[in-house]
């Protein structure tokens, strides 16, 4: 019984502790430590970082990282801060604890845009901001309407829905953590899985590499690319809850490991080959 015991134990000391695999050619390292719950990322100019740290109970914040790795808190006493996107000068953000509203920062004035239930993925592009529930077979996708304010219900009874994007191709993509798949928004309302067999499917980007897919997973989680051919593969394993992808600005990747409370660096292969060479 001991034994068994201790071997459980090991089991999971080792799900938690083994350090994260790189595929390949591919590399990475630590950039910042200490970020709590690390989940959303957002490259600002200069170098500088937008990161949500995703605690609850007003607890969470959304946190500036400048160049020289000082930190300031942008917005403080958040429920599990997730998504951050971009819009109209400002920042639209969600919180995904509880029924809290979808806000927009501009130049330090924080304005309630609609309500949500445990809203965590956001789009915005021209007229339309796209908001999605991170809840369990009833979360819903909202359309919101900047000109006249406006909310639609575009979706509902989704499984546990965390991230939408529109894709270089035009196509708009959402996932279901719950059923582990990636379905395509379409006008017919048919929403067909395009992916399908995730372990845990949450935050997605798109870029001339192809679908970048996250998986939100405690114990043994990938990062993973799907290439413009369909061919899935993947770039970082034995990742811990990790969260949002973003293009640096520097040839390289963010990603933020919520469950390690830090955020890595990816370097492709091609940018590591020149680095070397420059050496």
């Amino acid at each position: 019984m001991l034994l068994l015991l201790l071997a459980t134990l090991g089991f999971f000391a080792w799900q938690s502790f083994y350090p994260v695999q790189a595929a390949g050619q591919w590399s990475y390292q630590v950039v910042h430590r200490d970020v709590p719950k690390a989940a959303a990322l957002v490259v600002l100019d200069g170098g500088e970082l937008m990161v949500s740290q995703e605690l609850r109970d007003r607890r969470g914040s959304i946190v500036r990282i400048q160049a020289d790795g000082k930190r300031e808190d942008v917005v403080s006493g958040l429920s599990k801060p997730d998504g951050i996107v971009s819009a109209r000068g400002g920042w639209v953000f969600s919180q995904e604890e509880g029924d809290t509203a979808v806000n927009f920062l501009l130049r330090g004035d924080v304005t309630q845009l609609f309500q949500g239930s445990n809203v965590q993925g956001l789009w915005n592009e021209g007229d339309h901001l796209y908001a999605i529930e991170d809840r369990h077979d009833n979360g819903r996708l909202f359309r919101y309407t900047w000109s006249d304010k406006s909310l639609v219900v575009l979706r509902d009874n989704l499984d546990e829905a965390e991230s939408i994007i529109r894709c270089t191709d035009g196509r708009m993509l959402y996932t279901e953590k719950g059923k582990g798949v990636v379905r395509q928004l379409t006008e017919d309302g048919t929403d067909p899985v395009i992916y399908e067999h995730l372990n845990k499917p949450t935050f997605l980007m798109c870029d001339q590499r192809g679908l970048w897919i996250s998986e939100d997973s405690t114990h043994r989680a990938r990062l993973l690319l799907i290439d413009k051919a369909g061919n899935q593969k993947t770039i970082l394993s034995f990742l811990k809850a990790p969260q949002s992808i973003v293009v640096s600005g520097r040839d390289t990747y963010l990603l933020a490991e919520g469950g390690r409370n830090r955020v890595l660096e990816l370097t492709p292969p091609s940018e590591r080959v020149s680095q070397h060479q420059q050496r």
